[in-house]
């Protein structure tokens, strides 16, 4: 059976799009293989790891009616069709429990395992808020925030991200605990209200599969499920049962104490001095003095490094510890020219703002040192 016979790019482009998501290693040796299914003149390829499930689908070159179905390695194939030249016309058959790649004078024999026992998510019914918006309006959000999710926490809440649907509003939250990170976008269209924590997984298949461009990206919220449509990809996932922290207590409202540094300058200090900064603990210490902001750290080692900045700061001194690591994550997701940086007291968190963007907000919590 010809599943089907196409250029070389055409089968690899929706392979990668459905096959990010498939593991390495896994107990259900079929959760490894991607679903080929053959519908006329239709290939649609299917691969889920039973929390999420990336589905697309496009014309083969072979017409016909026989439809068909296989499933096949999506790592062993995706290398294969990677190692052949760009312009190679592959031919796909399946034959006697195995598929056949032919490609010019390279032959390729896959073991393949039965598409009735391959698993794929059910939709969860009810009637789901369902919105528009571009794509690279969604991307900008999750990258905005993503890198605040927490990883393989015990509070497993706490490794997605906190999607808030509020009529006509969309908000994204993430946070480890230590320090969180928010922003929202107004929606052209209003819908009902929904709140959904989505995994950690399924927010790093979506940037990927998300592009930077005005075309339109259609979501659907359900209390258990959430479903994307990507151009010609699908991506449904499991939402994460749970109960997110109350997000909007943690963020500041009334900072008296704060200054404007260029973004760049600031990075670029902290990169300096966590050179010498502890390995484990990563602290660095901010003195605030009229006029300058100085930038401290010392390692296990007696090793010392300083940093004085010139900045516009009037308030009083203020003295207060950070793990680095999280003000370079926030510095280097953001493409503001210049970032403010607000303050309680020296046992308060630092909130870190943007003026391009109002509804952005980054928290980080204090740390001894």
């Amino acid at each position: 059976m010809k599943l089907v016979q196409a250029k070389r790019d055409d089968l690899l482009k929706p392979l990668q799009a459905v096959s990010g998501i498939v593991e390495k290693r896994h107990t259900l040796p079929i959760l490894s293989n991607v679903l080929f299914e053959r519908v006329e003149d239709r290939l649609h390829l299917l691969a889920t790891d039973l929390e999420i499930q990336v589905s697309t689908s496009f014309s083969s070159a072979q017409k016909g009616t026989d439809n068909y179905q296989v499933t096949v390695s999506a790592r062993k194939l995706q290398d294969i069709l990677r190692a052949l030249p760009e312009q190679a016309e592959i031919v796909l058959e399946a034959l006697n429990n195995r598929m056949q790649l032919r490609s010019g004078k390279s032959r390729f024999s896959l073991q393949t395992l039965p598409a009735e026992d391959f698993p794929r998510l059910i939709s969860s019914g009810g009637t789901p808020a369902k919105i528009k918006m571009a794509q690279k309006n969604l991307r900008s959000l999750l990258l905005l925030v993503q890198y605040a999710m927490a990883q393989q926490d015990i509070r497993y809440y706490l490794n997605g991200m906190l999607l808030v649907l509020e009529t006509d509003v969309l908000k994204a939250v993430a946070t480890d605990g230590h320090r969180l990170a928010y922003t929202s976008i107004k929606l052209r269209q209003q819908a009902e209200t929904h709140e959904v924590i989505l995994p950690r997984k399924a927010v790093q298949e979506l940037i990927k599969l998300l592009n930077d461009t005005e075309d339109e990206v259609r979501i659907e919220i359900a209390s258990g499920q959430v479903r994307f449509e990507i151009s010609d990809v699908e991506l449904m996932t499991k939402v994460v049962d749970g109960k997110f922290p109350d997000y909007a207590r943690v963020i500041p409202t009334n900072y008296q104490k704060q200054f404007v540094i260029e973004r760049i300058v600031l990075q670029q200090a902290l990169q300096r001095v966590a050179i010498l900064s502890n390995e484990k603990f990563r602290g660095v210490r901010w003195t605030l003095t009229e006029g300058q902001l100085r930038i401290a750290c010392t390692n296990t080692e007696q090793e010392e490094a300083f940093e004085e900045l010139e900045i516009a700061y009037k308030g009083e001194a203020l003295d207060i510890g950070f793990n680095v690591t999280y003000l370079l994550d926030v510095l280097g997701n953001l493409a503001s020219e210049k970032v403010t940086c607000s303050f309680g007291d020296a046992n308060s968190s630092v909130l870190i703002t943007i003026a391009e963007d109002n509804d952005f907000r980054y928290v980080v919590m204090p740390m001894r040192i």
